[in-house]
């Protein structure tokens, strides 16, 4: 039995496509909170999630969602203490520099939703980097949110109407929609926290 077993393959659940949420959104909270219940540093808790995140992101692929969220930074975070925002950034990089490849490989295009400008100049260009890298893929569109909250994206929407001379009265929900980091993607269908 045990020899039958070593040379099984599981395969996913045979789930009714209808049923297959098209996008996902998580909020990626508590890992600080997990890591200080054990005993060990914040970061740890945020290292210990990047690791899920990578199951999560494999999953996503294998039952076809073509959409994934990761609220991974908000605007928010920059109060939190400078050890912790430095080792935060530094995750960053890691998980660019040792997943960008993989991610590619299975179909996954990045995109990065946010206020890039506000991130240290090396941060930019390897995340600039890997949205090129990743641009024509389309097995999974993985939108990683990092500067982001939802008041700053509508700022952010209104600042550009602005500057596109767009009179107030024409503005209307779709225009809104446009001008958001999230134009062309959909609503989320099921949201994790």
């Amino acid at each position: 039995m045990e020899k039958i077993a070593k040379n099984m393959t599981v395969s996913p659940p045979t789930i009714p496509l209808e049923k297959i949420p098209q996008h996902i959104a998580m909020i990626m909270d508590g890992n600080g909170r997990w890591a200080l219940q054990r005993g060990l540093p914040r970061l740890a808790g945020h290292k210990a999630g990047t690791e899920n995140l990578r199951r999560i992101i494999r999953s996503t692929v294998e039952f076809g969602v073509k959409y994934l969220t990761i609220y991974a930074f908000s605007t928010e975070n920059w109060g939190r203490p400078p050890e912790e925002v430095k080792g935060l950034m530094l995750i960053l990089q890691d998980v660019i520099d040792h997943e960008l490849n993989e991610l590619h490989k299975e179909g996954v295009q990045l995109r990065h939703i946010g206020r890039l400008e506000g991130l240290d100049p090396r941060i930019q260009k390897k995340v600039l980097k890997a949205i090129d890298l990743t641009k024509n893929n389309d097995r999974l569109i993985l939108n990683v949110a990092f500067n982001y909250s939802g008041r700053d994206e509508i700022v952010y929407a209104i600042q550009k109407i602005i500057k596109a001379g767009i009179p107030a009265e024409d503005v209307t929900d779709e225009m809104v929609n446009k001008y958001l980091f999230t134009a062309g993607v959909p609503d989320p269908d099921l949201i994790i926290r």
